[in-house]
């Protein structure tokens, strides 16, 4: 059973259009379950205080939601907008911001949430946007971390899953604003190449 399991999971399968195929990498049952995991890891270091989540949109909105449910206690939410990637699938190393917070984090206990950390040149970009605002505490928790690709030396205090250098969509994670709504973590590719596509 286990075995059947683990081989649908390599399947490729068509995707949305023509020539795109998706493979899924982690399940919905595995982020779920580590989600947990890493609500306990938050809150083994901050017991007790009211957590300020930050989410980075587009991407991180399902991994905030579902990760502040299993945080419990006091929780407040924020968001905003940054780019680095255009339409299609390379970074522009360039980083905007598109839409500020509109609450202030002075002296709060601040979690910053990322769907993925790919070069680190966002993040770094958003650690020295938010230490200018003065929270009492800052923090990073990142769904997945692709290590192969860091440029920045920068790194998520909390991780979900360290994964290879492969395209991936699903639980929030796009290609041209699409894929998003898929439950699982895959990898996108393309036509008849056996090599995904690289962010």
């Amino acid at each position: 059973m286990t075995k059947k399991r683990a081989a649908s999971s390599t399947k490729t399968r068509p995707g949305h259009r023509p020539g795109e195929f998706i493979r899924v990498l982690i399940s919905d049952a595995r982020v779920k379950l580590r989600l947990k995991q890493l609500a306990k890891e938050i809150r083994r270091d901050f017991p007790t205080e009211a957590l300020h989540l930050i989410g980075v949109l587009k991407g991180s909105v399902f991994f905030l939601t579902d990760l502040a449910r299993e945080l419990g206690g006091e929780v407040s939410f924020d968001f905003l907008s940054v780019s680095s990637y255009g339409s299609g699938t390379d970074s522009t190393g360039e980083v905007k911001l598109i839409k500020d917070l509109d609450v202030s984090i002075e002296g709060k206990t601040v979690i910053v949430v990322e769907d993925i950390l790919d070069t680190g040149l966002t993040l770094k970009y958003l650690l020295r946007f938010f230490e200018e605002k003065k929270p009492k505490h800052l923090r990073v928790v990142v769904l997945l971390d692709k290590v192969e690709r860091r440029i920045a030396d920068v790194r998520a205090d909390y991780t979900g899953f360290a994964i290879p250098n492969e395209f991936v969509v699903g639980y929030g994670l796009d290609f041209d604003e699409r894929y998003r709504n898929l439950p699982d973590v895959s990898v996108l590719q393309f036509g008849s190449r056996s090599k995904a596509i690289t962010e």
